[in-house]
């Protein structure tokens, strides 16, 4: 199966596996159109930039500064395109949709196929094949800012102290995202557990043996996950299932990126890829489960939130969202909200883009509030990767959820409670007694971990390093609501505002939940996701006009 260069897909599935409804509906008609235009840029303070030569791309993303140039140097390296192309939708509006087949509502939710430069003769290296050379990406964690020709810094004012240029590249704030992400994830107390799966299965045993000992005699001494005798990496300190199922939607958005769906209108290529990506891993599972003696026993590739696993199960046995999220034990939790964070990079500053195309993920395995948190994270880090203030970027995700939903009411609490404390610690206690519910038995439900993740948010006025400690304060919350903290500020911020420390322990996957990623590194990860300039604000691709024009009208 074809993907984005360098980038292995999820499954072997043929392409009519992706289902009826997102492959039969879509627009081919097109396929051949010849390729548009670049549109020029221009630096601030600096006039217009020279128009690009034929054929160049040039990213224009929006929030995330200036393209990095492409100016060859003497004595660089050999560099070689990626093989991508470049498509021009069509005119005419898509197909109207089979009855009872999920559509979101929104249009523009592909990217357009990525010219990213790779240095030809360097391997990529890692399970899912995600390790792009930094150094050379532009964009990624590593590569040279190049001012654009003839713009140059203006001089500093008589007797006034120079400024430090500080370039915004396009992977910064995506970089942001997905270490703030990883290292909310291992915050929590339950990422330990997470990669203790990593472990043979005795020493949890003995760790389980332990607790029951503990309870049985009265003892606070309480005990953690062992390595004894074993290699004791995989308990040191890092991201687990949240980090690795964020790179599991990144996948999707990279693989809507490639050759395998250039035929489909713009518009179509993400939910293509989003529905291929889900039915390739039910595929997956209902293989293994056929191989065993009976389900309980199967081996699956993966670990997952009870919700996906029902979804998943739901898929393999014919049924199509929304009846995989709906008739789901765990609709409500926040699996989705997670891969909604990661989706947002496709409608940088559009909301309620974001919104959309998070929802017809998510209905893949939640229904109701499970849905509403999907669709407020998408539209908070949407907009903060197009360059909105926290405040902003809160209210973004406010606007997606119903006033009448608990998660609604328990979000809009919340934040009022942040925006009248005087730090996050402070809020914590706050948000213990008010809005964490210790009735149920797992702490995942979205009606509290994105309130949660709202509201430390705003109270660390978006910074990463004060959000990402309070939510993991709150220890009944702490599987996700510090992962979802940590997005949405680490995609305020922008990769520096990760501490380095976290940045060099949380940017490798460890393969915990999903061991085919094991060994992707995320920074390399945000460079591809950045270099593909997926679209523009407004949710459109770049060269579609036509889009363009139709919203406008």
């Amino acid at each position: 199966m074809n993907g984005a260069p360098g980038f292995e897909t999820a499954g072997d599935a043929e392409l009519g596996a992706a289902g009826d409804s997102d492959l039969e509906d879509a627009d081919l008609g097109d396929a051949g159109a010849a390729d548009a235009a670049a549109a020029g840029s221009e630096a601030p303070g600096c006039g217009p930039a020279p128009e690009p030569d034929a054929g160049t791309h040039q990213p224009t993303g929006s929030g995330e500064g200036p393209a990095p140039s492409t100016a060859r140097e003497p004595g660089d390296p050999p560099m070689a395109l990626a093989p991508a192309t470049q498509e021009t939708p069509g005119k005419g509006p898509a197909p109207e949709p089979d009855a009872g087949t999920h559509q979101p509502t929104r249009s523009g939710e592909g990217p357009a196929p990525s010219t990213a430069p790779a240095p030809e003769g360097r391997p990529r290296h890692g399970a899912a094949g995600l390790a792009a050379d930094r150094e050379a990406a532009p964009g990624s964690a590593g590569a040279a800012h190049v001012a654009p020709a003839g713009c140059e810094a203006p001089a500093p004012e008589p007797g006034s102290r120079p400024r430090p240029a500080a370039p915004r590249t396009p992977s910064r704030p995506i970089e942001g995202l997905l270490l703030g992400l990883a290292a909310g994830d291992a915050a929590g107390w339950p990422a330990a557990r997470h990669r203790a799966a990593r472990m043979p299965e005795w020493t949890r045993r003995l760790t389980r043996e332990l607790d029951t000992f503990a309870e049985q005699n009265a003892t606070t001494t309480l005990p953690v996950p062992i390595a004894l005798n074993q290699p004791p990496e995989p308990l040191r300190l890092g991201p687990s299932d949240d980090a690795e199922w964020a790179a599991f939607a990144a996948e999707t958005v990279l693989t809507a990126a490639g050759d395998l769906f250039a035929g489909l209108a713009p518009a179509r290529r993400m939910r293509a890829a989003v529905d291929l990506a889900w039915n390739s891993l039910a595929s997956e599972v209902a293989a293994a489960a056929d191989r065993a003696p009976e389900v309980e026993s199967a081996v699956l590739p993966l670990r997952a939130r009870i919700s996906v696993r029902a979804g998943l199960g739901n898929l393999a046995t014919g049924l199509r969202p929304p009846a995989t999220g709906h008739d789901n034990p765990h609709y409500f939790d926040d699996a989705a909200c997670i891969r909604a964070c990661v989706l947002a990079v496709v409608h940088p500053g559009d909301p309620a883009a974001a919104a959309a195309l998070a929802e017809f993920d998510a209905r893949y395995s939640q229904d109701g509030d499970g849905v509403h948190g999907a669709r407020a994270m998408a539209a908070a880090v949407a907009a903060a990767l197009g360059g909105a203030p926290v405040d902003d970027a809160v209210d973004a995700a406010l606007a997606e959820l119903p006033d009448t939903t608990e998660i609604g009411r328990n979000a809009q609490h919340a934040v009022k409670l942040a925006r009248d404390a005087h730090g996050a610690f402070e809020l914590v206690p706050l948000l213990e007694h008010q809005i964490v519910d210790h009735v149920y038995s797992y702490g995942i439900a979205a009606a509290e971990t994105v309130p949660v993740a709202l509201a430390v948010a705003t109270a660390a006025r978006g910074r990463v390093a004060e959000a990402v400690p309070a939510a993991a304060c709150l220890s009944r919350v702490a599987d996700s609501a510090p992962a979802l903290a940590g997005a949405l500020t680490g995609a305020l911020g922008g990769g520096d505002s990760v501490p380095g420390t976290w940045r060099e322990a949380c940017r490798t996957l460890a393969g915990c939940a999903l061991p085919r990623l094991a060994g992707t590194d995320l920074v390399e990860l945000a460079g591809l996701l950045a270099h593909t300039e997926l679209t523009a604000p407004g949710g459109q691709f770049r060269h579609d006009d036509d889009t363009r024009d139709a919203r406008t009208r």
